[in-house]
């Protein structure tokens, strides 16, 4: 079975602009997250997708396998999709552009988990929560799953809710996901999720996996103990330069 690692790398970023092209201790973010994601042992090959001929011909400096993606998409998921179309593999993982120091064994994780299971549409991963303040931070999305490991809905607020509990005892009386959001993808899933209308559960939450659910697409989630930090601010982009001068 291969499988295929695909980072989208859009230069437009509303929060932070040109964001995959910023200096992190020499060299650039999608430089970094492509040299890690290159570490890990479960990917056949590893592929940058970008809607920009200056990230294109940046990425030519440091690797192979790029390729240039259409401007009107709307998510890593479509610019994945778009070059996952071209290319002969079964699995596609997408893995973020701008997570600069992702953990290669988080990769793997994820990898070994659809290499056990390869009956399955889409997998993603999660982690324990591991405070109150988490559980109710809107930005940290949660998931909630069966006992086979699939997934039952995915949310913004704290679910489940605990009846006849004060909020603030909740994280005490139950165990809570953090939705990790890295995916893989059978090819031909990937491709039919492509072409799918944002759903309301979508719009409400503004949490795109919820298209595939409300479309009855199957995911699953594995566990991982791997903790990674994306870039979305400026303060963030200070934030891996400092962690950059210890590596």
């Amino acid at each position: 079975m291969k499988i295929i690692g695909i980072i989208p790398a859009r230069l437009g970023s509303s929060r932070l602009p040109e964001k995959v092209l910023a200096d992190i201790g020499g060299k650039s973010m999608i430089q970094r997250v492509y040299e890690q994601t290159k570490l890990a042992q479960n990917l056949d090959e590893v592929w940058i997708a970008t809607d920009s001929e200056r990230v294109f011909d940046h990425c030519k400096a440091f690797c192979t396998t790029v390729a240039m993606s259409s401007l009107s998409h709307q998510s890593g998921t479509d610019r994945c999709a778009e070059l996952a179309s071209a290319l002969d593999t079964d699995w596609v993982i997408n893995i973020q552009g701008d997570e600069p120091f992702i953990i290669p064994v988080q990769i793997d994780q994820l990898a070994e988990f659809i290499l056990q299971n390869p009956e399955i549409q889409i997998a993603t991963q999660y982690q324990k929560i591991k405070s109150s303040e988490e559980l109710f931070n809107p930005s940290v999305v949660k998931l909630v799953k069966a006992s086979d490991h699939r997934v039952l809905y995915f949310s913004r607020s704290a679910i489940p809710y605990v009846r006849n509990s004060e909020p603030s005892q909740w994280f005490s009386t139950h165990e809570y996901y953090r939705h990790v959001g890295m995916y893989a993808y059978r090819k031909n899933t990937l491709l039919e999720i492509s072409q799918l209308k944002s759903s309301p559960l979508e719009l409400v939450e503004s949490l795109e996996q919820l298209r595939w659910l409300e479309n009855s697409f199957s995911i699953f989630a594995c566990e991982t103990s791997e903790s990674n930090f994306g870039i979305d601010t400026i303060e963030d982009l200070e934030k891996a330069r400092d962690y950059s001068k210890n590596l």
